[in-house]
Protein backbone atom coordinates (compact mmCIF):
# COMPACT_ATOMS: atom_id res chain seq x y z
CA UNK A 1 0.00 0.00 0.00
CA UNK A 2 1.34 3.41 -0.93
CA UNK A 3 0.39 6.51 1.08
CA UNK A 4 -0.63 9.74 0.36
CA UNK A 5 1.41 12.52 2.00
CA UNK A 6 -1.49 14.18 3.74
CA UNK A 7 -3.95 11.49 5.38
CA UNK A 8 -7.32 12.15 7.20
CA UNK A 9 -8.34 10.73 10.98
CA UNK A 10 -11.26 8.96 8.98
CA UNK A 11 -8.45 7.29 7.10
CA UNK A 12 -5.75 6.55 10.03
CA UNK A 13 -9.08 5.22 11.90
CA UNK A 14 -9.49 2.70 9.15
CA UNK A 15 -5.94 1.71 9.16
CA UNK A 16 -5.40 0.87 12.78
CA UNK A 17 -5.24 -2.72 12.38
CA UNK A 18 -3.46 -2.76 9.33
CA UNK A 19 0.11 -4.68 10.53
CA UNK A 20 2.51 -2.64 9.02
CA UNK A 21 1.47 0.53 10.47
CA UNK A 22 2.90 3.16 12.44
CA UNK A 23 2.04 5.74 13.72
CA UNK A 24 4.12 8.62 15.09
CA UNK A 25 3.69 11.89 17.68
CA UNK A 26 6.20 14.39 16.47
CA UNK A 27 4.27 16.88 19.29
CA UNK A 28 6.85 19.42 20.23
CA UNK A 29 7.21 20.82 24.18
CA UNK A 30 7.94 24.63 22.47
CA UNK A 31 7.64 26.15 19.85
CA UNK A 32 8.66 29.92 18.45
CA UNK A 33 5.01 30.80 17.05
CA UNK A 34 3.60 30.75 20.52
CA UNK A 35 0.80 28.43 19.39
CA UNK A 36 -0.73 26.26 22.59
CA UNK A 37 -1.44 22.90 22.04
CA UNK A 38 -4.79 21.71 22.82
CA UNK A 39 -4.36 18.48 24.30
CA UNK A 40 -0.38 17.74 25.48
CA UNK A 41 -0.15 14.28 27.84
CA UNK A 42 -2.10 12.34 25.60
CA UNK A 43 -1.93 10.52 22.31
CA UNK A 44 -3.54 8.33 19.69
CA UNK A 45 -3.37 5.34 20.88
CA UNK A 46 -0.64 2.88 19.76
CA UNK A 47 1.47 6.16 19.10
CA UNK A 48 5.30 5.93 19.21
CA UNK A 49 7.23 9.18 20.35
CA UNK A 50 9.13 10.93 17.51
CA UNK A 51 11.50 13.16 19.53
CA UNK A 52 12.79 15.79 17.37
CA UNK A 53 14.30 18.34 20.01
CA UNK A 54 16.50 15.37 21.98
CA UNK A 55 16.67 12.43 19.55
CA UNK A 56 16.18 13.16 15.83
CA UNK A 57 18.17 16.22 15.77
CA UNK A 58 21.87 16.47 14.94
CA UNK A 59 22.99 17.26 18.79
CA UNK A 60 26.44 18.27 18.21
CA UNK A 61 25.44 21.17 15.77
CA UNK A 62 25.02 24.79 17.01
CA UNK A 63 22.72 25.81 14.57
CA UNK A 64 18.73 24.65 16.03
CA UNK A 65 17.31 21.43 14.76
CA UNK A 66 19.27 20.38 12.27
CA UNK A 67 19.03 17.01 10.89
CA UNK A 68 20.55 13.92 12.43
CA UNK A 69 22.74 11.86 10.55
CA UNK A 70 21.28 9.12 8.22
CA UNK A 71 23.07 6.57 10.92
CA UNK A 72 21.49 8.16 14.25
CA UNK A 73 18.63 8.06 12.55
CA UNK A 74 18.63 4.52 10.95
CA UNK A 75 19.50 3.53 14.68
CA UNK A 76 16.13 5.56 16.51
CA UNK A 77 13.88 4.18 14.15
CA UNK A 78 15.30 0.70 14.57
CA UNK A 79 14.26 2.04 18.06
CA UNK A 80 11.07 2.85 17.44
CA UNK A 81 10.13 -0.82 15.68
CA UNK A 82 10.05 0.66 12.58
CA UNK A 83 10.91 -1.43 9.36
CA UNK A 84 11.69 -0.60 5.71
CA UNK A 85 8.00 -2.02 4.55
CA UNK A 86 6.18 0.17 7.73
CA UNK A 87 3.58 2.95 6.77
CA UNK A 88 3.90 5.56 8.24
CA UNK A 89 1.41 8.44 9.52
CA UNK A 90 3.13 11.20 11.80
CA UNK A 91 1.03 14.23 13.45
CA UNK A 92 1.66 16.48 15.85
CA UNK A 93 -0.67 18.45 18.60
CA UNK A 94 -0.75 21.84 16.82
CA UNK A 95 -2.60 20.24 14.08
CA UNK A 96 -0.04 20.67 11.06
CA UNK A 97 3.34 22.12 12.71
CA UNK A 98 6.48 19.81 13.32
CA UNK A 99 4.82 16.39 11.72
CA UNK A 100 5.85 17.75 8.30
CA UNK A 101 9.31 18.46 9.78
CA UNK A 102 9.42 14.58 10.13
CA UNK A 103 7.42 13.59 7.03
CA UNK A 104 10.13 15.08 5.34
CA UNK A 105 13.25 13.50 7.40
CA UNK A 106 11.93 10.34 5.92
CA UNK A 107 11.08 11.53 2.92
CA UNK A 108 15.13 12.57 2.78
CA UNK A 109 16.42 9.44 4.41
CA UNK A 110 14.69 7.47 1.15
CA UNK A 111 11.65 6.29 3.26
CA UNK A 112 8.22 7.71 1.10
CA UNK A 113 5.87 5.58 2.18
CA UNK A 114 4.81 8.10 5.17
CA UNK A 115 2.02 10.83 5.71
CA UNK A 116 1.10 13.76 7.41
CA UNK A 117 -2.12 13.22 9.30
CA UNK A 118 -4.37 16.27 8.36
CA UNK A 119 -5.49 18.05 11.83
CA UNK A 120 -3.40 16.17 13.78
CA UNK A 121 -4.11 15.37 17.54
CA UNK A 122 -7.21 17.58 17.82
CA UNK A 123 -8.74 16.62 14.29
CA UNK A 124 -8.23 13.09 15.63
CA UNK A 125 -10.10 13.52 19.35
CA UNK A 126 -12.80 15.65 17.89
CA UNK A 127 -13.99 12.74 16.09
CA UNK A 128 -13.80 10.43 19.74
CA UNK A 129 -11.03 8.48 17.66
CA UNK A 130 -9.30 6.32 20.70
CA UNK A 131 -5.95 7.96 22.90
CA UNK A 132 -4.29 6.85 25.72
CA UNK A 133 -2.07 8.62 28.21
CA UNK A 134 1.53 10.06 26.56
CA UNK A 135 3.96 7.14 27.11
CA UNK A 136 7.57 6.24 26.24
CA UNK A 137 7.99 2.90 25.13
CA UNK A 138 10.76 0.19 24.37
CA UNK A 139 9.89 -1.87 21.49
CA UNK A 140 11.13 -5.00 19.08
CA UNK A 141 14.03 -3.45 16.77
CA UNK A 142 13.19 -2.73 13.42
CA UNK A 143 15.06 -3.23 10.32
CA UNK A 144 14.81 0.14 8.82
CA UNK A 145 17.62 1.00 7.08
CA UNK A 146 18.35 5.10 5.81
CA UNK A 147 19.29 6.01 2.03
CA UNK A 148 19.69 9.69 2.38
CA UNK A 149 19.07 11.76 -0.39
CA UNK A 150 21.43 14.55 -0.89
CA UNK A 151 19.73 16.50 -2.58
CA UNK A 152 16.67 16.70 -0.18
CA UNK A 153 18.99 19.55 1.91
CA UNK A 154 20.96 22.19 0.71
CA UNK A 155 23.54 24.21 2.69
CA UNK A 156 24.22 28.12 2.73
CA UNK A 157 26.64 27.69 0.50
CA UNK A 158 24.57 26.51 -2.19
CA UNK A 159 21.88 29.17 -1.21
CA UNK A 160 24.78 31.89 -1.52
CA UNK A 161 25.63 30.32 -4.80
CA UNK A 162 21.82 30.63 -6.08
CA UNK A 163 21.41 33.75 -5.47
CA UNK A 164 23.60 34.59 -8.79
CA UNK A 165 22.71 31.81 -10.72
CA UNK A 166 18.95 31.71 -9.75
CA UNK A 167 18.48 28.22 -10.49
CA UNK A 168 16.01 27.63 -7.79
CA UNK A 169 13.82 29.81 -6.17
CA UNK A 170 14.03 30.09 -2.20
CA UNK A 171 10.77 30.01 -0.22
CA UNK A 172 10.38 31.55 3.11
CA UNK A 173 7.73 30.07 5.94
CA UNK A 174 8.19 33.29 8.42
CA UNK A 175 5.72 36.00 8.80
CA UNK A 176 5.56 38.63 6.64
CA UNK A 177 7.58 41.11 9.40
CA UNK A 178 10.56 38.24 10.29
CA UNK A 179 10.92 38.37 6.54
CA UNK A 180 10.54 42.20 5.72
CA UNK A 181 13.04 43.22 8.55
CA UNK A 182 10.56 44.92 10.18
CA UNK A 183 10.14 41.99 13.27
CA UNK A 184 13.20 41.46 15.13
CA UNK A 185 14.30 37.42 15.44
CA UNK A 186 13.15 35.97 17.97
CA UNK A 187 17.04 34.24 18.31
CA UNK A 188 19.74 36.46 19.92
CA UNK A 189 22.30 37.60 17.61
CA UNK A 190 20.18 37.49 14.29
CA UNK A 191 19.49 39.77 12.09
CA UNK A 192 16.38 40.64 10.25
CA UNK A 193 15.32 40.21 6.46
CA UNK A 194 15.67 37.69 4.24
CA UNK A 195 17.76 35.91 1.89
CA UNK A 196 17.98 38.40 -1.59
CA UNK A 197 16.19 36.98 -4.08
CA UNK A 198 13.68 34.69 -2.05
CA UNK A 199 9.79 35.23 -1.83
CA UNK A 200 7.97 35.09 1.54
CA UNK A 201 4.87 32.43 2.04
CA UNK A 202 3.68 32.24 5.96
CA UNK A 203 3.69 29.10 6.61
CA UNK A 204 -0.31 30.15 7.90
CA UNK A 205 -1.42 30.67 4.37
CA UNK A 206 -1.15 27.09 3.56
CA UNK A 207 -3.39 26.45 6.59
CA UNK A 208 -7.20 26.67 7.81
CA UNK A 209 -7.86 25.89 11.87
CA UNK A 210 -5.18 23.36 11.89
CA UNK A 211 -5.69 22.03 8.38
CA UNK A 212 -3.97 21.78 5.09
CA UNK A 213 -6.14 23.82 2.69
CA UNK A 214 -7.61 22.10 -0.30
CA UNK A 215 -5.34 21.07 -3.35
CA UNK A 216 -7.21 24.31 -5.65
CA UNK A 217 -6.77 26.83 -2.69
CA UNK A 218 -2.84 25.36 -2.29
CA UNK A 219 -2.75 25.45 -6.30
CA UNK A 220 -3.82 29.07 -6.39
CA UNK A 221 -0.93 29.92 -3.69
CA UNK A 222 1.56 28.78 -5.39
CA UNK A 223 0.61 30.26 -8.85
CA UNK A 224 0.53 33.17 -7.44
CA UNK A 225 4.02 33.41 -5.75
CA UNK A 226 6.47 30.93 -7.49
CA UNK A 227 7.47 31.53 -11.52
CA UNK A 228 8.33 28.94 -14.17
CA UNK A 229 10.02 26.05 -13.20
CA UNK A 230 12.41 26.08 -11.06
CA UNK A 231 13.15 23.95 -8.15
CA UNK A 232 11.88 25.35 -4.86
CA UNK A 233 14.25 25.46 -2.18
CA UNK A 234 12.14 26.30 1.29
CA UNK A 235 13.42 27.91 4.17
CA UNK A 236 12.01 29.41 7.44
CA UNK A 237 13.49 30.25 11.13
CA UNK A 238 15.54 26.82 11.81
CA UNK A 239 14.07 24.37 9.51
CA UNK A 240 10.53 23.42 10.87
CA UNK A 241 7.32 25.70 9.37
CA UNK A 242 9.94 25.31 6.05
CA UNK A 243 8.51 21.92 5.40
CA UNK A 244 5.10 23.14 6.20
CA UNK A 245 5.08 24.86 2.89
CA UNK A 246 7.37 21.89 1.50
CA UNK A 247 4.23 19.84 2.42
CA UNK A 248 1.77 22.01 0.53
CA UNK A 249 3.78 22.25 -2.53
CA UNK A 250 4.38 18.35 -2.29
CA UNK A 251 0.64 18.17 -2.74
CA UNK A 252 0.18 20.73 -5.66
CA UNK A 253 2.99 18.57 -7.87
CA UNK A 254 4.65 21.51 -8.01
CA UNK A 255 8.52 21.24 -9.11
CA UNK A 256 11.22 19.76 -7.03
CA UNK A 257 12.09 20.93 -3.62
CA UNK A 258 14.72 20.81 -0.93
CA UNK A 259 14.90 22.35 2.47
CA UNK A 260 17.40 24.95 3.72
CA UNK A 261 18.03 23.33 6.92
CA UNK A 262 19.80 25.73 8.69
CA UNK A 263 17.34 28.27 7.24
CA UNK A 264 17.77 31.75 8.62
CA UNK A 265 19.72 30.32 12.14
CA UNK A 266 22.69 30.18 9.75
CA UNK A 267 22.16 33.01 7.32
CA UNK A 268 20.47 35.20 9.57
CA UNK A 269 24.05 35.21 12.00
CA UNK A 270 25.02 38.90 12.21
CA UNK A 271 27.47 39.44 9.40
CA UNK A 272 27.84 36.03 8.07
CA UNK A 273 25.46 36.23 4.87
CA UNK A 274 24.22 38.98 2.42
CA UNK A 275 20.76 39.74 3.72
CA UNK A 276 17.72 42.18 2.47
CA UNK A 277 15.01 43.87 4.14
CA UNK A 278 12.10 45.76 3.01
CA UNK A 279 11.70 47.87 6.07
CA UNK A 280 8.72 50.72 6.19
Amino acid sequence: MNIDSLVSVNWLFQQLNNPNLIILDASPSENKSNLIPEYTDIQIKGARIFDMEKVFVDSKSEIANMFPSSEVFERECQKLGINNNSLIVVYDNLGIYTSPRAWWMFKSMGHSNIGVLDGGFSAWKNENYPTEPKIYQNFLPGNFKATYINSSVVSAEEILQNISLEESLVIDARSVGRFSGNLPEPRENMESGHIPKSINIPFEEVLNLGKMKSKEELNIIFDTHKKGNNKLIFTCGSGITACIILLASAITNANSTSLFDGSWATWGQKGKYPIAKNVD
